[in-house]
């Protein structure tokens, strides 16, 4: 496949076609522990609107996240942020580094939560690489999976959260012409699946605990977390993300950003020439094609986000996410169903925080599990020689770097 470069800039008219070869895994190793020039800030202080609209673009209806008054009146005496919105300044995993040319796909996310984001907080974040290793895979054979670490702090520069993120890089033709995903089309519901998706789809507020304690002595292993619910994906779901975590460059600013890094970057026939990010195929099913998979899909943290919620819909106002593990196996595309699950695995006492393990997935109208997880939260007890605990900060989860 031969490609056009535009004069004077380097941008090809099609995504490049990048090799995984032996000297690019090792300049991209030998960047390990350097730190990276932060992606964006994008969404930088936290306010009510900018709180507000982050739910609005992960679909989060928790009051605690998005009501300014019903935050006043909760124990933190302020609207607090959604345990997510630290990726609005920038999210981790992405594919911006080594390895020119080579498609990337998020992989996952692995979030330890320290403390809440309240408004009027104002976030940074130092991000750096942390490892990268080279794998075989039925998609694309020969990848590489690189691995980010991302710590946000306060204004404070009190730690609010750290963050692993993983993305795989693929080589676009080898992607292509492996046909992992060629059967799949896109899914034709029936009357009947519809009532059961607006029935689930409006319940969910029914489902969140909020203000009603959940004690961790009340809690029992095995037993399951409310289903939570994303879909039919449609491109407003995709595009509200976008809107929620405030990104996008257009015009001049996308065109210095494309031809300072021209291979991220393409005309695309689809926009008459216009210059897009390679990553466009969440929206155009033609680029996505492109990478083998079958159409339009989603934003990896999106489903990340989409986790958190199944989580704190069950834990309550009075709790700590303090971590949350969501990997992204399959691809979700337009008109898939993500049926959001969970149950508890264990629950246990560490260094005298009361605590529980969840076993969480995503799973499609096909049955598949696209996305598996786990979470550990930091419930209030009952037990009144146990500290009220406010957040995180103080719980060593003895995680190690990568994971």
């Amino acid at each position: 496949m031969n490609m056009e470069v535009q004069p004077g800039t380097g941008i090809t008219d099609r995504p490049p076609e990048g090799v995984i070869t032996d000297e690019a895994i090792a300049e991209a190793r030998a960047m390990i522990g350097l730190q990276l020039r932060p992606e964006g800030p994008y969404l930088q202080d936290a306010t009510a609107d900018t709180m507000r609209n982050f739910c609005n673009g992960i679909g989060d209806l928790n009051p605690l996240y998005r009501d300014l008054e019903y935050g006043r009146n909760t124990r933190y005496g302020a609207q607090v942020a959604h345990p997510m919105f630290p990726m609005a300044y920038g999210y981790v995993g992405r594919t911006r580094w080594g390895l020119p040319g080579v498609h990337g796909f998020f992989a996952g996310h692995d979030w330890e939560l320290f403390r809440q984001v309240k408004a009027d907080d104002r976030i940074s974040a130092v991000e750096r690489v942390v490892g990268v290793e080279e794998k075989e895979s039925k998609f694309s054979g020969r990848l590489v999976l690189q691995y980010v670490e991302a710590s946000y702090v306060n204004q404070r520069n009190e730690l609010v959260a750290r963050c692993l993120g993983f993305c795989t890089r693929h080589e676009r033709k080898a992607a292509r012409e492996t046909g992992k995903y060629k059967d799949i089309k896109a899914h034709e519901y029936t009357p009947e699946d519809y009532e059961k998706i607006e029935a689930a789809t409006l319940g969910e507020a029914d489902n969140i605990r909020g203000e009603n304690v959940r004690y961790w002595e009340d809690v029992r292993e095995g037993e399951s977390l409310p289903t939570v619910l994303r879909g039919p994906l449609s491109l407003m779901d995709t595009m509200g993300f976008m809107v929620g975590v405030g990104r996008g460059h257009t015009h001049g600013i996308l065109f210095r950003r494309a031809a300072k890094h021209p291979k991220h970057f393409f005309r695309s026939d689809d926009a008459g020439g216009g210059v897009e990010y390679t990553g466009i195929g969440h929206a155009r099913e033609s680029v996505a094609k492109q990478v083998g998979v079958p159409g339009a899909y989603d934003y990896g943290p999106q489903r990340t986000t989409w986790m958190a919620t199944l989580v704190t819909n069950w834990m309550g106002d009075a709790a700590f996410l303090k971590r949350l593990r969501v990997e992204a196996r399959r691809f979700n595309i337009m008109g898939d169903s993500t049926w959001l699950k969970g149950k508890v695995e264990r629950k246990y006492i560490k260094d005298g925080h009361t605590l529980v393990d969840l076993e969480i997935w995503g799973e499609n109208q096909r049955g598949e599990i696209t996305t598996p997880g786990k979470a550990t939260v930091l419930l209030p007890s009952r037990d009144i020689t146990m500290p009220i605990r406010f957040d995180g900060a103080a719980v060593n989860l003895d995680l190690p770097v990568v994971r």
